[in-house]
């Protein structure tokens, strides 16, 4: 499953610029490293991250524990107040929208065979030349 750093990023920037904090305030209040906080910041290095990490930060940002994880699994973070996700009940989540995905993509591809087949069929087929 891929990772979406760049909305981590994106979201822990907008967060603390609508707070009007720097990394050292959001570092202090998370007990997280300045270090770690820039990195994620400037969306530079991909290495993984303990969810405790995550969830340090969200709780510092004032959101759901679970918010900067969601994210990085390109899920719609959980509202404040939300009960936490249980990982076997996220998995299942992201498999079934995976499947329905997938779903509608077999659907555009059996449309497109459909019109190859529908164009090869009223132009003749000329066969390989």
């Amino acid at each position: 499953m891929s990772e979406n750093w760049s909305a981590v990023a994106g979201a822990i920037n907008e967060r603390v610029n609508e707070l009007g904090w720097r990394q050292r305030e959001l570092a202090e209040r998370s007990q997280v490293s300045q270090a770690i906080v820039r990195e994620l910041q400037q969306n530079r290095v991909h290495r993984r991250r303990s969810a405790r990490t995550l969830e340090a930060l969200s709780l510092a940002l004032g959101w759901h524990p679970q918010h900067l994880l969601a994210l990085l699994s390109d899920r719609k973070p959980p509202a404040v107040g939300q009960p936490r996700e249980d990982m076997d009940d996220a998995v299942s989540a992201r498999l079934a929208a995976i499947e329905d995905r997938l779903a509608v993509i077999t659907e555009q591809l059996a449309g497109l065979s459909a019109d190859v087949a529908s164009l090869i069929e009223s132009n003749g087929h000329r066969g390989p030349r």
